[in-house]
């Protein structure tokens, strides 16, 4: 049976953002519901912009439809250039990847995004010119390589009126004022320095105009070698302690330029392992940590358990669950990276000892180890302002190569690696396990993920600050039409109106810092799909990685050369003095306002299930889910709030209140765990046998067979 909606009578105009100009069009196009194979859908216009890809049906002409956490931006049925993962065509049944030119053109189109939706369209009633035109536009425009200058961003900055909210609270870290008030903050001024030695960037183009180095190090040794070997400040702990990190020399050197640069690196950590310097332990997180390839290989295979086709595809993998999540090995990247944290949260807090992170160009691992001490360590980091003046401090300042990372312009798949995203998930871990520390929400995180792919903010679309200041520049006396500003990601109502902004906000943040013995066990949500792996005896790691003392190992390792496999006898040391560290602090109660550290054995380690699963139907929980949660707490609230105004009315108190917006979470029964990205969606009926069982009916012999295969997982697992 066909569900059709009647195609549409009435012209619908595709609303379009300053700068953003249609490029092909495509009319009587079948976008599918993504069903169990009924064909149910709607008839509508396909679009292609130098922007995004959009479906215009009736739907998109009315306002009725508008879900209650609504991007301004970015509409229901849209996707960015950016957020195309991959394009598919269907002939004759058969799937086949699209990219560059094309010879045949498809009877279907189905669009993976990087967000994890998954689009399917029937062009069977499209006239034949209009299909060529709009399959070969979709395909050109986010498969091809693309020069930076072609990004919407820059049409998008060059015709938007520059209104950006003054409000915003976060810090930039373009400005040596800014990380003056950060060594303060810190109370890291003491024996550091902000230097201002790479303005013009005439140290190196990688490095930040502004950064902060021991006190010791001159500006003749940053110079020396464009910044190579220093030990650049990131963190100081309360009790002096810090966070230094520091990028290689490359490995080819000739014998006289190793000799210099050995002598170079050890007069510097002569320097800083003196009083006033506590002592310094070093970090090769290249060794010690899975490698950029590992993250992209298993990412890659990991989300290809969410970009599900169909119901039938949901259920036939739904029963060998746990062996697919486990040979992604997603998980594991994410508990190995968490306990390197807390390691070196443990040489800081209980050593007093400082850490140098190492890594070649220091702007990849060691920007998600460095954010994951400081989130862990310094509760600022997890008020909302804190964690993105964190993430520009890290990540955007700090010379993270977004543009490459992320592959926005299809010029390298093999620099690509969600190095980024990684670190948002680790930062869920903690969130889901102590969620009263954290001011925002995972609601926040999510959308956050999501904004990496938009290309109207400047925060994720270049490799370092000296990339775009140099084309802020170059676009400024092209246009002559004074400064040339981009926006930042940090201001939200570009996205988002007020009430879906409080969404993004945690109502029960403990702002006073007051240990709440009875919040420590937090309820588990059941999920109906286990978002853990059961209790197993966790992998050791292949390449692991110790804190290391010798100044030999640490210029060999600085510079870039191999060292033979070797075995200290006393590695098992750092282990022990880890699990004692971890162990004390897990039984004593927590304080939301100290020390964080998460929980990294077997199951605690779980899938973010709300970026993952919101767009699969079969997935969610009716009512259910910590969407229910919160609609009661908010619902409480709203109810302390009014009887407080009462109070006050009461009391003739004209004292004007600071009253935190509470999102309305009305008829909370019709919600599922799919909000606040997909209200509640039809009713999945699980079969009551595997997909691949239905196969064996007819022979009573096979189905015994079987039998081992069949799991129910109708009811709640956890």
């Amino acid at each position: 049976e066909i569900h059709i909606k009647e195609p549409i009578e009435k012209e619908v105009n595709p609303r379009l953002l300053p700068g953003e100009l249609l490029l092909c069009e495509a009319n009587m196009v079948y976008k599918y519901i993504q069903e169990d194979g009924s064909n149910r859908g709607t008839y509508g216009k396909l679009i292609c912009t130098n922007f995004k890809i959009s479906f215009l049906d009736e739907d998109s002409a009315s306002d009725d439809n508008e879900p209650q956490f609504k991007n301004k931006i970015i509409g229901e049925n849209d996707i960015t250039l950016q957020c195309v993962d991959q394009i598919y065509g269907v002939y004759d049944e058969k799937k086949k990847l699209l990219t560059g030119q094309l010879r045949k053109y498809p009877d279907k189109l189905i669009i993976y995004c990087k967000d994890l939706r998954v689009f399917h369209f029937c062009l069977r009633y499209t006239k034949e010119e209009e299909v060529k035109r709009i399959v070969s536009g979709i395909v050109h425009h986010s498969q091809t390589p693309k020069l930076l200058k072609r990004l919407f961003l820059f049409s998008y900055a060059s015709a938007a009126p520059n209104n950006t909210d003054g409000r915003n609270q976060t810090v930039m870290f373009d400005t040596l004022e800014d990380w003056r008030d950060e060594l303060e903050r810190t109370k890291g001024n003491v024996k550091y320095k902000a230097v201002v030695t790479n303005e013009g960037y005439r140290v190196s183009e990688k490095l930040p105009l502004y950064f902060v180095v021991p006190i010791c190090v001159s500006e003749e040794n940053i110079l020396k070698f464009q910044g190579r070997g220093i030990p650049i400040w990131c963190w100081s702990c309360h009790n002096g302690a810090a966070l230094l990190k520091m990028s290689t020399f490359p490995k080819e050197q000739d014998d006289n330029t190793s000799q210099m640069q050995k002598a170079f690196l050890d007069g510097i950590y002569r320097t800083i392992s003196n009083p006033p310097y506590e002592l310094l332990k070093t970090e090769d997180l290249s060794s010690s940590l899975p490698s950029l390839q590992d993250i992209q290989t298993a990412y890659t295979r990991f989300k290809q358990l969410f970009l599900i086709d169909n119901s039938t595809d949901f259920w036939a993998t739904d029963v060998k669950w746990f062996s697919l999540l486990e040979s992604t090995n997603w998980l594991e990247i994410i508990r190995r990276f968490l306990k390197k944290a807390i390691e070196v949260a443990e040489c800081l807090e209980r050593q007093h000892s400082n850490v140098l992170l190492i890594e070649e160009s220091a702007t990849d691992l060691c920007c998600v180890i460095s954010s994951l001490v400081q989130v862990m360590m310094d509760s600022y980091s997890r008020t909302k302002s804190g964690f993105q003046s964190l993430i520009q401090k890290e990540w955007v300042t700090g010379g993270h190569s977004f543009l490459d990372r992320c592959n926005h312009l299809h010029k390298n798949d093999k620099e690509e690696a969600p190095v980024f995203l990684l670190l948002l998930n680790c930062v869920w871990q903690l969130v889901q396990q102590y969620p009263p520390a954290f001011e925002f929400t995972e609601t926040y995180l999510t959308v956050l993920s999501d904004s990496l792919y938009v290309p109207i903010f400047s925060t994720f679309f270049f490799n370092s600050q000296h990339q775009k200041d140099t084309n802020m520049t170059a676009e400024s006396l092209k246009t002559q039409s004074g400064p040339f500003r981009f926006l930042t990601v940090w201001d939200w109502s570009v996205q988002f109106e007020p009430k879906a902004q409080a969404l993004l906000s945690n109502p029960l943040y403990a702002e006073k810092p007051k240990p709440d013995k009875s919040q420590r066990k937090t309820t588990r949500f059941k999920h109906q799909r286990q978002l853990s792996l059961p209790l197993t005896q966790t992998k050791s790691s292949p390449k692991r990685g110790f804190f290391r003392e010798e100044t030999d190992h640490l210029i060999k390792n600085i510079l870039g050369k191999r060292i033979g496999k070797f075995i200290i006898n006393s590695s098992d040391e750092p282990h022990n003095s880890f699990r004692e560290f971890y162990d004390s602090w897990h039984s004593k109660p927590v304080d939301y306002h100290g020390l964080l550290l998460p929980s990294i054995d077997g199951p605690e380690i779980k899938v973010w299930a709300q970026r993952y699963l919101r767009w699969i139907p079969e997935a969610q929980l009716p009512g259910g889910g910590t969407i229910a949660t919160a609609a009661k707490i908010l619902d409480l609230m709203e109810e302390v709030q009014s009887l407080q105004v009462k109070m006050d009315e009461e009391h003739s108190q004209a004292v004007s209140r600071d009253v935190q917006a509470v999102p309305m979470l009305r008829n909370s029964a019709r919600l599922s765990s799919l909000f606040p990205f997909a209200l509640l969606q039809r009713q999945s009926v699980k079969p009551a046998l595997p997909t691949s069982t239905w196969k064996d009916l007819e022979d009573e012999d096979d189905l015994v067979k079987r039998d081992d295969e069949f799991v129910d997982l109708s009811g709640d697992m956890s």
